[in-house]
């Protein structure tokens, strides 16, 4: 008789089914009669002893080990037959045996038995298709269908319990629109970061943090090796990087933010400057003068033909050092603080090309571009354009190359030609001026530079002006 109470367990090996949570299959105990029981033990492949004993109302046999044509039809509750043993198991993949292994050892009973069942399945098959409805809603499943789902469904859930997902990073919760994109890395577009990360993703999972570097370089038998364990996922590392530098984030509403410490904070953004320092540091910047010349507007090829690049200056404020030395060094004579000047060439329509490292604010113009090395750059006939205040002219005629600067006012007005050089130097000055303002638009640069970075600022400089690039070209017909 089927059991339907919670406490049912299928007794089978391999099958797990219970009451619970299976409400939907039917749990049968063990038969009273002794031969029959013995058929059912033998079929469930069990034998009674100190670890399976067949106790009346709690050792049963779940449905899903029987047949359809096990059970009397018309009834309400499930029912098995008389003389029915279970013949479906995981061992025969549920298929039910043929007929001479279930009957008796008697050939022709066999026989006899096995024509009646075919002729009643046949007459069960014509009575179901004449009697079949236009909906098979009502129809109850075959034996094992529903369990099969079932079984396949915790397969599932487990496997889902299991698997080990990554855990979602910042950079994909803050990074979502070419508009965040911009504020927080300075890339124009999320398909052109996609481009720069891919090229770069390979070799920064092998970035060893300056930290260790640093104790490996003080013991001459270390070798460097990739971190072992990061304290962040690699992409967000690359983030808290620019959030520093593009953004301008203090280290501690870093720290807040990414769950780490600063000391986490200040070792990745070190890292991160020195490693893009190293990989931008291979990308060809300088270009020839036949490509500058074909981008050039007719309009401006009058006045300025030959321009190669345009010179301007950027000066980067730093915190106010002890040494009064130094701070004299570092003062600059037109804001009057402590600064680091670095000088930077564009092309006319806004790529950088050239940029100096990092000097002492009270350097001059002059001095930088004797040291930086752009003189070794520039050619014969090659023309440079500053602003007036830039006196390199006897640097630049040194190698056959010319300055132009704005004409200086002689008398009481400016000759016609005079007036269309000023404005054509003028607008290429104004395209210079917007490239250090994309470069100065890092909010790092907002504020004096703390002493935690002076030994990357050159680095995180140099990658600012490479950086600028990726932002696109500026046009002179834009001002």
């Amino acid at each position: 008789m089927a059991q339907s109470k919670s406490r049912c367990h299928c007794s089978v090996p391999g099958c797990s089914s219970n009451a619970f949570k299976q409400p939907y299959l039917s749990f049968h105990a063990f038969p009273s009669d002794t031969e029959l029981k013995q058929k059912w033990i033998q079929a469930v492949r069990r034998e009674e002893g100190p670890h399976f004993v067949i106790r009346k109302g709690s050792t049963f046999v779940c449905s899903r080990h029987f047949t359809t044509d096990d059970y009397v039809l018309g009834i309400t509750v499930r029912r098995l037959k008389p003389e029915i043993v279970p013949s479906l198991f995981p061992w025969n993949n549920y298929t039910p045996p043929t007929t001479e292994y279930v009957l008796g050892p008697c050939r022709k009973r066999q026989c006899v038995e096995f024509s009646l069942q075919a002729l009643e399945n046949e007459m069960k098959e014509r009575i179901a298709k004449m009697t079949k409805l236009d909906h098979d809603y009502a129809t109850s499943p075959s034996a094992g269908v529903l369990d099969e789902a079932a079984d396949y469904i915790q397969h599932l859930q487990a496997k889902l319990k299991m698997a080990v997902l990554p855990p979602p990073t910042l950079f994909s919760r803050y990074c979502v629109s070419d508009a965040q994109m911009r504020f927080y890395t300075k890339f124009p577009s999320e398909r052109v970061f996609t481009i720069f990360w891919e090229h770069i993703a390979p070799s920064a999972s092998r970035l060893t943090y300056w930290s260790e570097a640093k104790r490996v370089g003080e013991d001459a038998t270390g070798d460097v090796t990739a971190s072992s364990s990061r304290n962040l996922p690699l992409i967000d590392e690359f983030l808290m990087y620019c959030m520093r530098v593009a953004v301008g984030m203090k280290e501690q509403l870093m720290a807040d933010m990414f769950q780490t410490s600063v000391a986490i904070v200040s070792q990745v953004t070190i890292t991160w400057a020195n490693y893009l320092f190293s990989i931008l540091g291979t990308i060809p910047l300088w270009v020839s003068r036949e490509k500058i010349r074909s981008v050039v507007p007719e309009k401006f090829k009058k006045h300025c033909s030959n321009v190669r690049v345009i010179l301007d200056c950027a000066e980067i404020a730093v915190a106010t050092a002890s040494s009064l030395t130094l701070r004299s060094e570092m003062s600059s004579h037109y804001t009057n603080r402590t600064t680091l000047k670095g000088l930077i060439a564009v092309t006319p329509h806004g790529l950088v090309t050239f940029f100096s490292p990092l000097y002492a604010g009270s350097i001059s113009v002059k001095e930088m571009t004797k040291l930086c090395g752009i003189l070794t750059l520039l050619e014969p006939g090659d023309e440079v354009l500053a602003d007036k205040g830039c006196q390199v002219e006897d640097l630049l005629s040194g190698i056959g190359a010319k300055l132009i600067i704005p004409p200086l006012k002689r008398s009481a007005k400016f000759t016609r030609e005079d007036t269309e050089k000023r404005q054509a130097i003028a607008r290429f000055r104004r395209v210079a001026e917007r490239v250090v303002g994309r470069i100065k638009s890092n909010h790092i640069w907002d504020s004096p530079v703390p002493p935690t970075l002076i030994g990357t600022i050159n680095q995180i400089w140099y990658n600012c002006c490479v950086m600028v690039n990726f932002q696109g070209p500026l046009s002179l017909e834009d001002d």
